[in-house]
């Protein structure tokens, strides 16, 4: 009788155990920060939560979407009725124009991603005269490596200017090489002087563009004919190609597509290494146009995503997600992909894909 009563108590435990669940739940997931001068410097905003469980709270990870966006969270646990903050740091130095982040953030409450957002619109900075010149490529100097397009509309141009010097002692011809359809490159004066600068436009034709969402290109300096495809003459190009939906009619709202997606978490369950295993995500458009599935961005190497790129108005696909766990360690994985679509309400969808590895 005394064993039963043990097992009894033991089983009562482990249902209450079971039963324990810290939820995070904040006042607001979204922040913008309007207009932002770029030499003003960093922006931050805090984003407040609480635990509203019955267990500790633990925020594990907090992880942005660029280089460009900084968190700093809370890290010790966080008793049922508490709260914590994460503060979110953007910097817009060199990154003139409108800008859309996401952060994601890890824990191990009942819903295990959370995702926030910070959005504004970096006011370009006023060039002043002798300001640095700080990247050599030759006989030529620049402001910088990178052109940061940001957000480019599909229906207008988006152009970036750099600033280039001659520092040698004899006139120079600077070009551009390995240069994507949608990108143009002009240089005035084409012929530098010596000590004489100049200006380099960047044009971005978003109609030449095949692609949707984030874009990266890798072009490079070429001075007087002489192509060099190293580190040293690389500049990058990054923008994101989208669609300005704020400019849509009434009409073309009403009839816009809808995404129903029913769940958006997936998990494999425990599997041995080597193994490979499917599973499938549902969506559905219920609006009264096709739906477009214009991009699906997946960084994994251990995921393989596929799936229809339109969807007729009340129709139903899948997307099918293709998992092998090759050379993996023991251990847990939590895995994440996007997809862009043309619905207004839900242009970028973010789902999740978990599993266990164990030998």
């Amino acid at each position: 009788m005394k064993k039963y009563s043990v097992l009894f108590l033991g089983l009562v435990f482990s249902l209450v155990t079971m039963s324990q669940k810290a939820i995070i739940g904040f006042d607001k997931k979204s922040h913008d920060f309007g207009k932002i001068n770029e030499n003003d410097g960093k922006a931050s905003h805090i984003f407040e939560f609480s635990n509203t469980g019955n267990a500790p709270l633990v925020v594990n990870r907090v992880q942005a979407s660029c280089g460009c966006t900084t968190p700093t969270w809370t890290k010790e646990p966080i008793e049922p009725g508490k709260k914590g903050s994460i503060t979110v740091t953007y910097n817009p130095q060199g990154r003139p124009g409108a800008f859309t982040k996401t952060i994601t953030v890890y824990s191990n409450a009942a819903e295990e991603q959370e995702h926030l957002t910070i959005q504004g619109e970096v006011q370009v900075a006023a060039v002043t005269s002798g300001s640095d010149f700080s990247v050599t490529m030759g006989a030529v100097r620049l402001k910088s490596k990178v052109i940061q397009m940001n957000n480019v509309e599909k229906v207008k141009n988006q152009v970036r200017t750099l600033d280039i010097q001659n520092t040698s002692k004899a006139p120079v011809k600077p070009t551009f090489d390995n240069l994507p359809p949608y990108i143009s490159v002009s240089i005035v004066p084409e012929i530098l002087k010596p000590n004489d600068e100049g200006k380099v436009t960047f044009t971005f034709n978003p109609k030449k563009c095949t692609v949707w969402g984030p874009v990266t290109d890798e072009v490079y300096m070429v001075i007087d004919g002489k192509r060099n495809f190293s580190d040293d003459f690389k500049l990058t190009v990054v923008g994101n190609l989208v669609e300005d939906f704020s400019k849509l009619t009434p009409d073309q709202k009403r009839v816009a597509p809808i995404t129903e997606i029913p769940v958006k978490t997936l998990s494999f369950g425990t599997l041995k290494e080597g193994k490979k295993k499917v599973g499938t995500f549902f969506i559905t458009n219920k609006g009264q146009s096709p739906l477009e599935i214009r991009r699906i961005i997946n960084n994994n190497s251990e995921l393989q995503v596929k799936s229809k790129s339109t969807v007729t108005a009340g129709k139903s696909t899948e997307i099918n997600i293709d998992l092998s766990t090759k050379k993996m360690a023991e251990g847990e994985y939590k895995k994440s992909f996007t997809i862009q679509t043309n619905d207004p309400e839900n242009s970028y969808i973010v789902f999740v894909v978990s599993w266990n590895v164990k030998n």
